[in-house]
């Protein structure tokens, strides 16, 4: 992730809204029910539970706040919630990809679209960008977590597809430095297990959407961007946003707010 890399951006967004604490513990509370709901509400018998808690854990969510989501899930006391995604092109042509978990879709779509009108973009027909990415695993550990040899050589062992490593000190893009580790879409859990026995817990987890390509943005579309890209984060029924940007750091230090 070093250099103007197509995770950095990522990263400096995700560090901005997650100021909004309150938001981000309604997010994961809510990936935490409905993935209790999907399957069993014990998270050893169930993997995507798993995967929510860890997640969960490592942003700080409270012990007591995970259990009421899963008991929530467990009582039946949960809304049905739909997995929808959209995608849109933002200013400089940047292609995104929303993923949204919502209890209705009409007032997802109209959220989120309006988000794409009022700052340069525009959605656009399903699977007219995502044809452009891949869906994959990805695997995020801190720098501490071993050298890049180590995290490397574990990886090898547990399954991964890749590994890149950032193991410079954070500048003001990054939240932390650390390991990106890539698996296939299905190998994920499989492959998250067998680093947690190696490594311990990741930072996060998830199924994510990498672009095959990056799109070049510079001066003020850069700051236009990113409010886009803010204002699609702070969608309630948002669960994530991927972008496939390509910024250096001096436009970002200059235009990115």
């Amino acid at each position: 992730m070093a250099g103007h890399s197509k995770y950095k951006n990522i990263m400096h967004r995700k560090g901005r809204a997650d100021a909004v604490r309150s938001k981000l513990f309604s997010k994961l509370s809510r990936d935490i029910t409905v993935a209790a709901k999907g399957g069993m509400p014990d998270p050893a018998l169930n993997p995507r539970l798993r995967l929510a808690i860890n997640n969960a854990k490592a942003e700080s969510l409270p012990k007591d706040v995970i259990q009421r989501a899963i008991n929530k899930a467990a009582g039946g006391d949960v809304d049905t919630m739909e997995e929808v995604r959209y995608e849109g092109r933002g200013p400089g042509g940047v292609g995104i990809i929303v993923e949204a978990l919502t209890d209705n879709r009409n007032r997802a779509a109209s959220n989120i679209g309006t988000a794409f009108k009022k700052n340069g973009g525009a959605l656009s027909e399903m699977n007219s960008v995502a044809f452009m990415w891949d869906k994959v695993g990805r695997i995020h550990y801190p720098a501490e977590a071993g050298s890049e040899d180590a995290v490397m050589e574990a990886a090898i062992e547990a399954g991964a597809q890749d590994v890149e490593s950032d193991l410079v000190k954070p500048d003001i893009y990054e939240d932390a430095p650390g390991h990106v580790i890539w698996t296939a879409f299905e190998d994920l859990n499989e492959v998250a297990e067998a680093l947690s026995k190696i490594l311990g817990d990741a930072k996060s987890t998830a199924i994510v959407w990498k672009p095959q390509s990056q799109v070049p943005v510079t001066g003020e579309a850069v700051g236009t961007l990113m409010k886009l890209l803010d204002a699609l984060d702070a969608e309630d029924d948002v669960s994530a946003v991927f972008s496939n940007e390509d910024i250096s750091d001096e436009d970002m230090a200059t235009y990115g707010g």
